[in-house]
């Protein structure tokens, strides 16, 4: 897929762009530009092209709006020292971006127009790509439903959009341990449901449950599952790893109703590079909070493409408060951080052939 380039002007003067770029926080200012493609029934996907960013065209009754057919995706742009842009492993999230479509009857997009869609943006919008420290280009590639039509079938025209947002730290804390609620009363997803795909509506299910950790003073909210409400799924937007004192680094297993995240799988796969031994498996809480209590349980930390890696320091519920460790950030959870955000900045060698050129 080729994008046609933006023919009009930036609309962001470059000290504005300076002023934002300098505290970017995370996805309050959004770039100059946007790509994007058209699907239809009768025609399949359009060619791409590269717009200003602004207001979308969907009308009040945009399937969109009523059925809540929609996906989306989260990566990064990151400087190097020599000035390029690179991504981290764009191929995780285009497969990703096509099981999700599947599951909400929308149309797959290859991998290659995935790719090129971060290409197109990233290309027209470099100089919004920051440099120094951990800074970077969070990158939003999403696609939604856009018929009028009000009947219940899947839509017969999609549109596909990237778009780009300067970013910092995620927490507005910094990497600093979580405290983290295990809800009670909700679950993010259920077997058979959407909890794999990533879409709007398990965000939008997990923003009470994050309410009520917040109003508990947390930081972060646990979801079990909604089935027996024992075993952990993830955070709002993370998943989790427990690092045991044998060398056991364990993630819940994927079921369906978690989401694989691109993150998660690169820890799995570093672990053992690190005397690590990745186990994924399903995560008693009662267990868990046990193995915390007697000290098996060393670090606990949350994994996603936002915070990177994020120490936990206690977990809370109903029941009582447990301090993983010391309460503080582990030695095992910052260094496999280092490794990663060294790998993305390309500070290390990139052995496994993870990081993409975009600039």
């Amino acid at each position: 897929m080729t994008y046609t380039p933006p023919t009009a002007p930036r609309r962001t003067s470059d000290e504005r762009r300076a002023e934002i770029l300098a505290a970017p926080g995370f996805g309050n200012h959004f770039t100059d530009y946007m790509a994007h493609q058209r699907w239809t029934v009768g025609e399949g996907w359009s060619s791409g092209e590269v717009l200003p960013y602004g207001p979308l065209n969907i009308e009040p009754a945009s399937a969109v709006l009523h059925y809540a057919q929609e996906i989306f995706e989260g990566l990064k742009a990151f400087r190097h020292a020599d000035g390029s842009v690179w991504t981290f492993r764009p191929d995780m999230n285009a497969l990703r971006f096509q099981r999700s479509a599947e599951r909400l009857a929308l149309p797959p997009l290859s991998t290659a127009d995935f790719i090129a869609s971060l290409e197109a943006v990233v290309q027209a919008d470099e100089p919004w790509v920051p440099g120094g420290g951990e800074k970077s280009l969070y990158l939003r590639p999403f696609m939604f439903a856009n018929e009028n039509f009000l009947g219940v079938r899947a839509s017969h025209t999609v549109d596909f959009y990237t778009i780009a947002s300067p970013a910092g730290d995620y927490f507005p804390r910094g990497v600093q341990p979580l405290t983290v609620w295990i809800s009670p009363d909700y679950a993010r997803a259920g077997r058979g449901g959407t909890g794999f795909a990533k879409c709007g509506g398990n965000y939008a299910s997990s923003l009470e449950g994050k309410n009520s950790a917040v109003g508990q003073g947390a930081d972060e909210v646990m979801f079990l599952d909604s089935e027996t409400h024992t075993f952990i799924d993830e955070l709002s937007g993370m998943n989790v790893f427990v690092l045991h004192s044998d060398g056991r680094l364990v993630t819940p297993q994927l079921t369906g109703s978690i989401l694989p995240g691109v993150t998660r799988d690169s820890i799995l796969e570093l672990a053992p590079d690190h005397g690590l031994t990745p186990v994924e498996e399903r995560i008693d809480i009662h267990r868990l909070a046990e193995d915390i209590a007697s000290g098996e349980v060393l670090e606990m930390f949350a994994a996603g493409t936002a915070a990177v890696i994020n120490p936990i320091g206690k977990l809370a519920s109903e029941q009582g408060e447990w301090t993983i460790g010391d309460g503080g950030s582990g030695e095992t959870t910052m260094a496999l951080r280092r490794i990663l955000t060294d790998l993305q900045y390309g500070r290390i060698a990139d052995d496994r052939g993870w990081m993409h050129r975009l600039v």
